[in-house]
């Protein structure tokens, strides 16, 4: 049993130790440790530095207390509670703050300079030149040529940054969990699929609600629980009350993030003064591919103007479409019909509907299905570790070793997919530790997760997903891949640490392969026959993939359209009532209904939940997705499974992290700048 957990290196982590009463002895351990290998840096001889003594020393700090760190926010967002969320926010200012005072420290800096200036460093090449071009930018980045005065005010800024968003993070938990709706009347559950009326069961019984004569039906926020009731639900009143429930969420006292969210964005614009920047988004962009905030919209906006025309169709086709059932006047639609109509029209033009798909994809199937096509394609093999042999976090949590094909361990992975309340919403992947390079060659191996909120196992079938839960598997397993097979010695550069508007590449491609038959016939079999997708079926399937696409690509515009305008016109924003005024600027991205539809700015994890996060870079998702979509066309023209392929992605890609340009790595593999057309012909906005 270690004394210290959150300080023991230990790649097998013994998360049965990792309480929350070591968080704030180990961290202080960690802490302490870190500072004095900064400080013996900044103290060092002028006469006497180098490269390995400066910038990788540097590199170096840090380590114990990276890894330290991040076992606790992981834990904060897989298995919150009330011990945790203390020690997680008593220590929060203390991390934020050692981290912030990096590139603040002015002996630090002056010898970095000097030695940046030494000719010895100007030859570097490769990935210690790039360590310093990224090192000395994400000083000057982050202050460090301030005068003393604004260095200060920049350091208390940061703190208080953090606190904020975390605490906006909290109320977005907290709000979600809160709610529940009880339902004893059996009558208001029809049209829901079977498999919800289950879950909605079994949810009631763990809370003790219902007995087998008198059951009860208990709904909550959790998305496996709101999307089929919003889809398929016939009573009208159940649809009405999950909506407002759902667009509540962080809007409502005592976990309303109104002010926190204003707060946070006029500290963010404060921040970029400091910095000499005219707003947020041009700080935040000035290093990746967009380059500035401006480019960035031009980018939305270019995108909005070629859906606009289809998204304004598929408005008023869905309002005739409803008449034309109900016999009614052609009218605009409430706000809690949008989701039910849009399946009954998808159903009607395709004869689809999502739920069928959903006996073909049993979690087990697919994880499966998964691993062999990363098999195939990029030539790895993944091992199951059996419960037991490896510590988890829940019992739900599953291990993995990965090799690749000389069987050399490339990392080890963790995943959990279930909802609870101790955990947050979505879907992400993570890393606790970057194998360290070996003498003679080689690395060490990469540690990382990857976690969602999908439909669980209920009454003894295993957990069957929607096609969409598919995407987000494969979507997480990308980013995974991306830190596991870095082959970058610099920790730093390794990996998902990349430009944010790069990062999603990896794993959006993986999505493709859920769309095409030969990756759907390894692992789409019904659960219980063992048979594939019936070839009508999948047609109809990939027939309605376009359907509604400009409300899709639409709602991306109007999340990416108001981060931006919300992080380049911050001042319009801090004052009065946020909802109201984000909605103005987005207001023609939003399906027309009554009451109108609310934004998500007051539960906006994404942009909130961290001092920087995707704050200005939301854009970066469909930017990501003109990268993938024409990157998968060569997987197309060469063949999906083709090895060669796959190799040349991770040699270009995956392997490659931050070691170079992303335009380079880019065109290392395409051998040219991404083109839009790609992407414009798989949303149907543009015939092929």
């Amino acid at each position: 049993m270690s004394t210290f957990p959150f300080v023991d290196p230990a790649f097998a982590v013994r998360w049965s130790e990792h309480t929350p009463e070591h968080i704030v002895p180990d961290l202080e351990i960690a802490l302490g440790r870190a500072q004095a290998a900064i400080d013996a840096i900044a103290s060092r001889d002028l006469a006497n530095l180098d490269f390995a003594s400066t910038y990788h020393a540097l590199e170096q700090a840090t380590d114990e207390l990276n890894f330290a760190w991040g076992k606790v926010t992981h834990l904060q967002s897989v298995a919150d509670s009330p011990a945790l969320r203390e020690a997680h926010n008593a220590m929060l200012p203390k991390v934020t703050a050692l981290f912030s005072k990096i590139p603040l420290n002015p002996e630090l800096w002056k010898r970095l300079k000097h030695v940046s200036a030494e000719p010895a460093t100007r030859a570097l090449t490769g990935i210690h030149a790039r360590l310093v071009e990224e090192t000395d930018a994400s000083f000057r980045q982050a202050g460090a040529d301030l005068p003393v005065e604004k260095r200060d005010r920049l350091e208390a800024l940061q703190s208080e940054l953090a606190q904020l968003t975390q605490k906006y993070a909290e109320n977005v938990l907290d709000s979600t969990n809160a709610w529940e709706l009880l339902i004893d009347d059996p009558a208001r559950l029809a049209g829901l699929p079977e498999h919800a009326k289950a879950a909605a069961r079994a949810s009631a019984e763990r809370k003790g609600h219902g007995t087998a004569e008198k059951p009860v039906w208990r709904f909550t926020l959790h998305a496996p629980s709101t999307e089929p009731v919003m889809t398929y639900a016939e009573d009208e009143d159940l649809r009405r009350q999950v909506w407002t429930a759902m667009v509540a969420i962080g809007a409502a006292a005592p976990h309303d993030n109104d002010a926190l969210a204003r707060r946070i964005l006029a500290l963010r614009a404060e921040k970029a003064a400091l910095l000499g920047k005219p707003h947020f988004a041009d700080l935040v962009l000035e290093r990746r591919m967009a380059k500035t905030g401006e480019r960035a919209l031009a980018f939305i906006e270019d995108l909005k103007r070629r859906a606009e025309g289809a998204f304004a169709n598929e408005c008023r086709e869905l309002e005739a479409f409803k008449a034309a059932q109900t016999g009614g006047p052609v009218e605009t639609l409430k706000a809690w019909e949008v989701s039910l109509w849009s399946e009954r029209l998808r159903k009607a033009r395709y004869d689809f509907n999502e739920e069928v798909l959903r006996p073909y994809f049993p979690m087990n199937r697919v994880i499966e299905g998964l691993f062999a096509i990363a098999d195939r394609v990029f030539g790895l093999r993944v091992v199951e570790r059996p419960a037991g042999t490896v510590e988890v976090w829940h019992p739900e949590v599953t291990y993995y070793d990965l090799f690749d094909r000389k069987g050399r361990q490339l990392g080890s992975f963790y995943a959990d997919w279930y909802p609870r309340e101790s955990k947050r919403g979505g879907a992400w992947m993570g890393y606790l530790l970057t194998g360290n390079p070996l003498p003679g060659g080689g690395r060490e191996p990469h540690l990382g997760y990857i976690c969602g909120n999908l439909t669980p196992p209920v009454g003894g079938k295993p957990a069957l997903l929607t096609h969409r839960e598919v995407e987000t598997i494969f979507h997480e397993f990308g980013h995974l891949l991306h830190h596991l097979l870095g082959e970058v010695s610099i920790k730093s550069l390794n990996g998902v640490n990349v430009a944010w508007d790069f990062v999603e590449l990896p794993s959006q491609i993986m999505e493709n392969w859920t769309w095409e038959r030969a990756g759907l016939d390894l692992f789409a079999r019904h659960y219980e026959t063992g048979e594939p997708i019936p070839n009508a079926l999948f047609e109809r399937m990939v027939a309605a993939r376009q359907f509604r696409a400009g409300c899709a690509v639409m709602r991306q515009v109007q999340f990416a359209k108001m981060d931006l305008a919300l992080h380049l016109r911050t001042a319009e924003f801090i004052d009065g009532d946020l909802e109201t005024k984000a909605r103005a600027e987005v207001a023609d991205c939003i399906i027309p209904t009554v009451p109108p539809g609310r934004t998500i700015v007051r539960r906006f994890n994404h942009l909130f939940s961290d001092p920087v996060g995707y704050a200005a870079g939301y854009y970066s998702y469909k930017w990501a997705e003109v990268l993938d979509a024409d990157a998968f066309t060569r997987f197309k023209r060469e063949g999906v499974f083709n090895p060669d392929t796959g190799a040349a992605f991770v040699e270009h890609i995956l392997s490659k992290g931050n070691s170079s340009d992303p335009g380079e790595l880019y065109r290392g593999f395409m051998g040219r700048d991404p083109d839009i057309a790609a992407l414009l012909i798989r949303s149907g906005l543009i015939a092929a």
